[in-house]
């Protein structure tokens, strides 16, 4: 078996757990690969050592942003992910550092299962395809007012916000930018899309959930300077006035270990704080 380790590297302990995993695996006779930067560190072996294709799980250190940084960074990699929190507002990155060597074992020993969760692809005019774990977000940029955005759906015009921006959010991404931006909760074996308006100046605008089969088109309209067009937090094009990005289901998917005591319930409760509190009968 071959697992590949991501730490956060902004995190100091990130690298200090990662060795203490290495050493955990390698005494197990699992060959142990690491970012070949920060292989060294990690004891493990360079991951360009590695084919894409041999690497049977992948285990992030950090928070959701180190999975987003690594799935955008490696398109390559496919492996399903262990995801170990070490922030403290992460939903996929599940795995408190307490749980750490009891989930290795459990993954070590078979007993886990993989959860395939949908991905989504933006076509911009350049003719690039770029992919999105959580989001595909159009923002207003160095633009200091509202911008207009022409919404079509499967090439029927839906509405136009005047807003800071749009978020086109997948089951995954609506416990992310969305969420604080006002949209719903979508649990992750879900098969949908959320367009969620960035503060929109009609109250009226409220976020919409779409079946993922449908193809969204968003049009730039206003006459001000280039808005960007950002993929989980990473801006890879710019929209001029009158163009536009196509949004669409995409084919690749991505994928999570969980653990057999793995409840999004327990995290949505956990991580949003609420009580969960009945009240008493008398």
């Amino acid at each position: 078996m071959k697992i590949a380790l991501f730490p956060n590297t902004q995190k100091a302990h990130s690298i200090e757990i990662g060795r203490s995993i290495q050493e955990f695996l390698q005494n197990r006779g699992i060959l142990v690969f690491a970012e070949d930067e920060v292989a060294a560190q990690m004891h493990a072996s360079p991951l360009s050592d590695a084919t894409p294709a041999s690497i049977d799980f992948i285990i992030s250190m950090g928070g959701d942003g180190t999975i987003l940084r690594l799935v955008h960074k490696h398109p390559e990699l496919h492996a399903p992910i262990l995801a170990i929190n070490l922030g403290s507002f992460g939903f996929m990155a599940d795995i408190p550092l307490n749980a750490i060597y009891p989930s290795l074992e459990n993954l070590l020993a078979g007993k886990y299962t993989i959860k395939h969760r949908m991905m989504m692809e933006g076509l911009t005019v350049d003719n690039t395809i770029n992919y999105a774990v959580n989001e595909i977000t159009i923002n207003r940029a160095q633009n200091p007012c509202l911008i207009d955005l022409a919404i079509y759906v499967d090439d029927r015009y839906l509405n136009t916000f005047s807003a800071d921006g749009v978020i086109l959010a997948t089951p995954s991404g609506s416990t992310a930018y969305s969420l604080a931006a006002g949209g719903p909760i979508l649990t992750p074996e879900l098969n949908a899309f959320v367009i969620t308006p960035i503060c929109p100046h009609t109250i009226s605008n409220r976020p919409i959930v779409l079946l993922p089969e449908r193809n969204i088109r968003i049009e730039y309209i206003s006459p001000y300077s280039p808005v960007d067009v950002i993929y989980d937090g990473f801006p890879c094009a710019r929209l001029n006035t009158n163009q536009s990005v196509d949004v669409q289901r995409s084919n690749r998917t991505f994928s999570l270990v969980a653990m057999p005591d793995h409840d999004f319930f327990l995290t949505l409760r956990t991580k949003l704080g609420w009580a969960g509190k009945l009240k008493a009968s008398f």
